[in-house]
C-alpha cells in the first residue's frame, strides 16, 4: 500500500448548501442533483434510500416545506441535515478536521495489520449518509460525515463511533485491504 487518498468534494458541495440553507437562501435542484448523482453518493443508495431521496429531503429543507416519509433512512437523513443547518458553528468544527487531515503517518501501522495488501491506494471519501456509519467499495472507504463526532470542550478530540479518528481510520483502512 502506497497511499490514502481523502475525498471532501461532496463534503465540501453539503458545506455551501447547508450554509446558504441556514441563510435562508433557496439551492436550487441543479445544484442538489449534481450533489445526488456524484458516482460517490450513487454507491449509498439502495432500495429505501436513492438518488430522488436525496434530492426531494434537500429540496425540503432548502424550500422550508414540511416533511414526512414512511422511510426510516429519509427521515434520518433530513434530521441530520437539519441539524447543519441549525448551528453553523458545529458543522464548522466538524469540517475543520478532515479538510486538515493527513493520513501519511498511518501507512506503517497500516502495513502491520494487512499481509497481503489488495489495493495500492486507498479513498477515504467523507459523504452525508443516514443510518451506516461507514461502506466498504473495493478500495473505497465510504464515511457518513454526520458520524462525526467533536467535542466542544476539547478542541482537538474528533471521533467515530467512540474511537479517535485517526485510530478509526487505520482499522477501517486495514479491513478494506483485508476483504474478500
Amino acid at each position: 500500500m502506497k497511499r490514502i487518498k481523502i475525498k471532501l468534494d461532496i463534503v465540501e458541495s453539503m458545506l455551501y448548501y447547508w450554509q446558504a440553507t441556514s441563510e435562508k437562501e433557496k439551492v436550487g435542484e441543479g445544484y442538489l442533483n449534481d450533489i445526488a448523482s456524484h458516482e460517490d453518493m450513487k454507491k449509498i443508495y439502495d432500495s429505501e434510500f436513492d438518488q430522488e431521496s436525496f434530492r426531494k429531503v434537500l429540496s425540503a429543507i432548502s424550500n422550508r416545506e414540511p416533511f414526512q416519509s414512511d422511510v426510516k433512512k429519509e427521515r434520518v437523513f433530513w434530521n441530520a441535515n437539519m441539524w447543519m443547518t441549525e448551528d453553523m458553528e458545529f458543522t464548522q468544527m466538524m469540517v475543520g478536521p478532515i479538510k486538515v487531515l493527513n493520513l501519511d503517518d498511518l501507512l506503517p501501522k497500516i502495513k502491520e495489520g494487512v499481509q497481503n495488501p489488495k489495493y495500492e491506494e486507498v479513498e477515504v471519501v467523507f459523504l452525508p449518509g443516514h443510518e451506516f456509519e461507514y461502506q466498504i467499495h473495493e478500495n473505497q472507504l465510504l464515511i457518513n460525515f454526520f458520524r462525526v463526532q467533536v467535542d466542544l470542550y476539547e478542541e482537538d478530540k474528533v471521533e467515530i463511533g467512540g474511537t479517535p479518528l485517526k485510530e478509526y481510520l487505520r482499522e477501517k483502512i486495514i479491513e478494506v485491504q483485508n476483504q474478500n
